[in-house]
């Protein structure tokens, strides 16, 4: 049982912290930094809500293409970068020029961003801006992993199905992967697990290069 606690993150008190519509606004946490990105609609307030244990820490919409900022929340151990939605259809061609150039000036200038979850709704093939968005992610060398929505709307047998068509089209391995349903928790203890990983490993790094910094100038 001591063990489970160990390899599982624990999300005892996550809160707002502010939104950024700016390059200059963009906050530069000492904590390791996660990122969600999703097509709108897909879900991401709900996956935000279920990780938090709170029901309204991040402001659901029945109006997809509302959340044009990005939203910072304090997870305890992390910070999340609740990143504007891509891919609704009625935004305009300006606005969604706007939204690209705000992803991609916040990937350029990544600062503790860590790892990205890139939020699809279980039921449907990624999307090409979907794709575009793990594009992204490659292109600043950002690991990620593919988090399903919605699995509370599959059968057991057509999520299986489900979640091996989505990794072969996106080129890749089915543990990289993770279906998930806010409705229900499922999948939620497997991305704890993943934070728990990603987490850790990012506080390595920053002790060894502390560390190299301190020989250096010894």
């Amino acid at each position: 049982m001591e063990q489970a606690k160990q390899d599982t993150l624990m999300i005892k008190n996550a809160t707002f912290i502010t939104s950024a519509g700016r390059v200059d606004q963009f906050l530069k946490p000492q904590k390791p930094t996660v990122a969600i990105c999703g097509k709108s609609n897909v879900g991401k307030s709900s996956f935000i809500n279920m990780m938090a244990n709170r029901k309204q820490l991040a402001k659901t919409s029945r109006d997809p293409g509302r959340t044009r900022l990005v939203n910072y929340f304090d997870f305890g151990e992390f910070v999340l970068a609740d990143l504007p939605g891509y891919g609704f259809a009625r935004v305009s061609k300006t606005e969604k020029d706007k939204w690209g150039k705000l992803l991609d000036a916040y990937f350029k200038d990544k600062g503790n961003l860590t790892h990205a979850l890139v939020l699809v709704d279980c039921r449907h093939s990624p999307t090409e801006d979907d794709k575009q968005m793990m594009q992204f992610l490659h292109y600043y060398t950002i690991p990620f992993t593919v988090v399903l929505t919605k699995a509370d709307k599959l059968s057991k047998m057509k999520l299986k199905e489900q979640i091996r068509k989505i990794a072969g089209e996106l080129y890749l391995g089915v543990e990289n992967v993770i279906a998930t349903s806010a409705e229900s928790g499922y999948g939620k203890e497997e991305v704890l697990k993943k934070l728990r990983h990603v987490i850790d490993v990012a506080n390595e790094e920053e002790y060894v290069e502390e560390d190299e910094l301190e020989e250096e100038q010894e």
